[in-house]
């Protein structure tokens, strides 16, 4: 990934010194040229074309904020009602996430989500053990963080 990004600017720099024309904008043509050489090249290369993996990032970060943004009305829902109906538990949230950058990025994404807090993460790195506020069905929770950030950060890393 490190190479292509390389290359896309080799080959922006290089437009901008054939163009004789060093303005910005120059440098932005020229970069959006390489990026359409490396796309049309991407099959040459051993790994994925760089773009999918920032796209992939960004598809993560628009994920969080959209459940960032759930989990504050939810717990807001909580905690207006008088009574505060609320059920805390805790689970464990077995993970196919085997680096520990992928391990650590899931249990902040977590833990930065309200209404949940990773208390622990197992000797194996295999097993979360995650505090949530509101507890209803352990399933749906573990599919829903299975189904949401799990996926989004195997997409960044591995495909």
């Amino acid at each position: 990934m490190a190479f292509q990004i390389l290359l896309n600017v080799f080959i922006a720099l290089t437009w901008m010194f054939l163009s004789v024309s060093f303005k910005p904008t120059t440098f932005i043509v020229g970069y959006l040229l390489g990026l359409l050489m490396l796309f049309i090249l991407r099959k040459s290369f051993k790994s994925r074309f760089y773009m999918d993996r920032v796209w992939a990032v960004i598809k993560l970060a628009v994920l969080f904020l959209k459940e960032l943004i759930l989990s504050n009305f939810s717990v807001l829902k909580l905690i207006v009602k008088p009574e505060m109906p609320i059920r805390p538990a805790i689970f464990a949230l077995e993970t196919v996430l085997t680096e520990d950058w992928e391990i650590t990025l899931l249990s902040s994404l977590i833990t930065l989500t309200p209404g949940t807090v990773v208390i622990d993460v197992s000797d194996d790195n295999k097993t979360l053990y995650i505090h949530s506020i509101e507890f209803s069905n352990i399933d749906e929770a573990v599919n829903s963080i299975r189904d949401t950030f799990e996926k989004a950060i195997l997409e960044v890393s591995r495909s």
